[in-house]
Formats: structure tokens, C-alpha cells, sequence
């Protein structure tokens, strides 16, 4: 059985960060969650609580004592800016006695990862997750109010993984000897077009979705007047239209780290299945 350990989480209250947090909850660690704002934060009883940002190392001092492993994310800013601060923040957490830390991987290039991948003196390991299956949430709008998903490259093929899965893997890693030094992809269990994605939700919540392709142009018109800057938008064109085989391809990380069976989409869209029921509408018979 695994010795219980204090592990900070950065990012704590982001899609993965909170997934880490539960995942070494529920693994019996002690968890110190970093957040710029304590007061709004709300996590899980037992959960420590604390300030500090990573644009400004120096206020991780105080929530760096005592812990042997780190999460960390590479960004800090609004729109994924990349941080700058890499090198001071993993100085401090070997001066305060951090064996192991988690990167969870942009997707960019990250001076925080360089900084981490060439420090030999913390057992890091790098978190490459593929779509997170949390991003369908977006659609919970149309589809509550319109039975409809508007997206383009609607054949595109994506190995989308569980939010809670990538957590698993962080959590092992932060916790257990024989992951340092290494690069993990992360995927679901299942290759998965964007039909495929509405036709599942559209199983679950009982009622039927209209999936309405949109050209690239209305797809770059929309990400625009959404307030999307031009760099976003050429990454969400090249990542939506053009996807990387390492987004399409299933690699069975998560049952190799955790022991399990990496969780389906249709997993996920039962548990969040009334984010996309309208509270008026009836099931269909």
C-alpha cells in the first residue's frame, strides 16, 4: 500500500486540476490546492486551501513546504500564455524538498516543461493527454436550447480522453516510485467522430440532436466574434481540420498506469448528462 503523501495541485480548480485533486483524495493522499483566489475556490472537504500564483513564484514558498510531489500547469494567463517562470518554480520545489512532479502538456511549446525536463533533480513526468472529453460541454447551450450542435470537420477522428482518467495517471505518477523521466499520451478507448460524440449525448439525455456542419469560414467567424485571437484560431483550424495521428490513435496508457479501463464517452456523457437536458423538455418517445 502506497505511503500517504502531501501532494499541491496547480491549476487545482481547472478541468484536469480538480480531477488530480479527487483522483489523490480518493487514493488517501493529503492535498494542498493552489488557487489565485482562495475565497471563490470550492473543493472537497480535507482539501487544504491556499493562495499563490505561478506568474509570481515566490508566493508558492509557503504552500511548498511539506510536500514531496507537484502538479503543474504550463500556462498562467488569459488565452493558454505560456508561463515564463519555469526555472524559478522548480528551484523552489527542490529547495523545499519536491521529489516528483507532473506536467500537464499545453499543447506548445513550454518554457515550464523545458525548465522540467532538464532538471535532474525532481522525478518528472510529462502529462500528453489528447481532446478532453469535457470539451463537448460547449455544446450544452445549443443543444438545451435547440436540439442542435453547429461544428465544423464534423468527420474528423478524435481518441478523446476522460478528464478523470488524465487525473488518474497524474495521481500514480505523483505518488508512486517508476515514472520519472517519462512522456505519457493519454486517450480514451475509443476513436470518435463528432457524430458519433452528438449521437451518443443525444442517447443519454433521450431526445434526438441535429448535427449542422459549418464551413471553415463560419467556423473562423464564429471562434472570432467569440473573441478568439488569430494564433487560437489557426490552432483550433490546424487541430479540428488537420488532427495529428497522436490525437487519432488509442494507446492504452491509462490501463497500463492505473490498472484500469480507460472510460468511454458514453461514461462521461452519463455523468453529465443533465447539462444537456432543457428542464421543459420531455424525452422523446
Amino acid at each position: 500500500m502506497t505511503q500517504t503523501q502531501k501532494i499541491l495541485v496547480t491549476g487545482a480548480t481547472g478541468t484536469v486540476g480538480r480531477q488530480v485533486v479527487a483522483e489523490l483524495l480518493a487514493r488517501g493522499h493529503s492535498v494542498r490546492a493552489l488557487t489565485r483566489d482562495a475565497a471563490k475556490a470550492d473543493f472537497p472537504a480535507g482539501v487544504e486551501v491556499v493562495q499563490g500564483d505561478l506568474t509570481e513564484p515566490d508566493t508558492l514558498m509557503p504552500a511548498l513546504d511539506g510536500v514531496t510531489g507537484l502538479h503543474l500547469i504550463t500556462f498562467g494567463g488569459p488565452y493558454f500564455a505560456p508561463l515564463e517562470t519555469g526555472p524559478r518554480i522548480l528551484q523552489l520545489a527542490r529547495a523545499a524538498g519536491v521529489r516528483r512532479v507532473t506536467v500537464l502538456h499545453g499543447g506548445g511549446p513550454s518554457l515550464l516543461e523545458d525548465a522540467v525536463r532538464a532538471d535532474d533533480g525532481v522525478e518528472w513526468t510529462v502529462l500528453m493527454p489528447v481532446e478532453f472529453m469535457a470539451n463537448a460541454l460547449e455544446w450544452a447551450d445549443g443543444i438545451v436550447t435547440s436540439d442542435e450542435v453547429r461544428e465544423p470537420f464534423v468527420a474528423r477522428l478524435s481518441a478523446m480522453v476522460h478528464e478523470g482518467d488524465i487525473g488518474a495517471v497524474a495521481a500514480v505518477a505523483l505518488t508512486e516510485e517508476g515514472h520519472g523521466g517519462q512522456e505519457y499520451v493519454i486517450t480514451g478507448p475509443e476513436l470518435l467522430t463528432v457524430a458519433d460524440k452528438v449521437a451518443t449525448i443525444a442517447a443519454v439525455r433521450g431526445r434526438e440532436i441535429a448535427l449542422v456542419e459549418l464551413t471553415e469560414e463560419q467556423a473562423v467567424e464564429r471562434w472570432r466574434a467569440a473573441g478568439h485571437p488569430d494564433d487560437v484560431i489557426g490552432f483550433l483550424l490546424e487541430a479540428y481540420g488537420n488532427t495529428p495521428e497522436v490525437g487519432r490513435t488509442v494507446v492504452d496508457t491509462v490501463e497500463k498506469i492505473t490498472g484500469r479501463s480507460a472510460r468511454t464517452f458514453g461514461q462521461w456523457a452519463a455523468e453529465h448528462v443533465e447539462a444537456f437536458k432543457s428542464p421543459s423538455a420531455g424525452a422523446t418517445p
